[in-house]
């Protein structure tokens, strides 16, 4: 079965998408593209070759017109949920970009209708679909490193250059929580099996920025086992660069872990690695140790194109996909709360709505 997909929000990000990640992926067929910018609109259906006929103002125009069963969403994060309701009320199953909402009780209204209609609602945390944090999910699991006893997370970008009218990234709500970290909440939930129960957040507001809110934040996650989470995050770093991954340190009774994930361009898999690091011997000696590169298994698609077939397939009889809006209400939950933590200066609960 081909998806028939309209695919609603074709500037920047958007434009990538149709481009890029819908043109990948055989499981899907682009039936109708909406967005309000009219020179927007015409740039990609002229690129992807598509109809007039096919090209829409605006969602609620292509959902009456065009025959498909299922919506991308790839608007401003303001409009996700407004426009995922949409989609879900004339019938159509959604995959929208993330973050999912600005607040886990938005994101829960999508979810209960998704469900109460029996369709399939997935955000589109692309990160997952790399071999990296998917080995490191399965060796984790295997207790290759032993009991838990701390995790590290870098993430170092520099972001800053450009003029505050013609970078939307400065304006865009938290973009070092709500847009950079919620995909290593999304990886950290993914890669150890666990949920995180309280973070305590401290954003960082240098007089050059130019963003309007936090481009620089550290975190002190708790799992639910009590295992600590360090997170170092910044658009505004003059060191050396991570990739978009970030760099992960996970340490354990019997040794270290360590991986990196997404390179420079969405689907580069050439910057994953893991290493498995053991100290030879036992006590304090661990200058030298055995480190293990491990082999990392090849995909069909990676990224956007990963998430996409697993949608695809979903929407065609599949499993529910691991990124279903039921599940992300969680990596929702604790991004809202390590935005409440740096605004309140206070440690906060993650709490999920039912």
């Amino acid at each position: 079965m081909t998806v028939r997909i309209i695919h609603v929000g074709l500037g920047g990000w958007g434009g990538s998408w149709a481009r890029t990640a819908l043109p990948a992926v055989s499981e899907v067929e682009v039936v109708g593209i909406a967005d309000p910018s009219a020179p927007t609109l015409e740039a990609v259906r002229k690129d992807l070759g598509l109809p007039e006929s096919a090209a829409f103002g605006s969602l609620t125009d292509a959902l009456q017109t065009v025959d498909a069963d299922a919506v991308v969403i790839t608007a401003p994060a303001v409009t996700h949920v407004p426009l995922a309701l949409e989609a879900l009320a004339a019938g159509k199953h959604v995959l929208v970009e993330k973050p999912f909402a600005n607040s886990a009780a938005e994101a829960a209204e999508a979810v209960h209708l998704a469900e109460e209609l029996g369709l399939v609602l997935q955000v589109s945390q692309n990160y997952r679909y790399y071999p990296a944090p998917r080995v490191t999910k399965d060796l984790l699991a295997a207790g290759a490193v032993g009991e838990l006893s701390a995790i590290n997370i870098d993430f170092r970008q520099w972001d800053n250059d450009r003029a505050f009218e013609d970078h939307p990234h400065y304006r865009f709500p938290h973009a070092m929580i709500n847009d950079m970290a919620i995909h290593h909440f999304d990886l950290l939930r993914m890669v150890t099996g666990k949920e995180a129960v309280r973070v305590y957040a401290r954003a960082t507001y240098p007089s050059f920025s130019k963003y309007q809110d936090e481009a620089v934040a550290s975190m002190l996650i708790e799992m639910e086992d009590g295992i600590v989470v360090s997170y170092r995050g910044s658009w505004l770093s003059r060191g050396e660069h991570t990739p978009w991954a970030g760099e992960w340190s996970i340490q354990g009774e019997d040794g270290e872990l360590q991986f990196t994930s997404r390179g420079g361009e969405p689907g580069d898999v050439s910057w994953d690695r893991v290493t498995v690091r053991k100290p030879e011997g036992s006590g304090r000696a661990s200058g030298e140790a055995a480190r293990t590169s491990v082999e990392l298994p090849t995909a069909e698609h990676h990224d956007r194109q990963g998430g996409l077939q697993a949608f695809a397939r979903s929407v065609s009889g599949g499993d529910v996909p691991e990124t279903s809006g039921r599940d992300n209400l969680r990596s929702l939950a604790l991004m809202e709360a390590a935005t409440r933590s740096a605004a309140s200066g206070l440690p906060e609960d993650v709490v999920v709505p039912s």
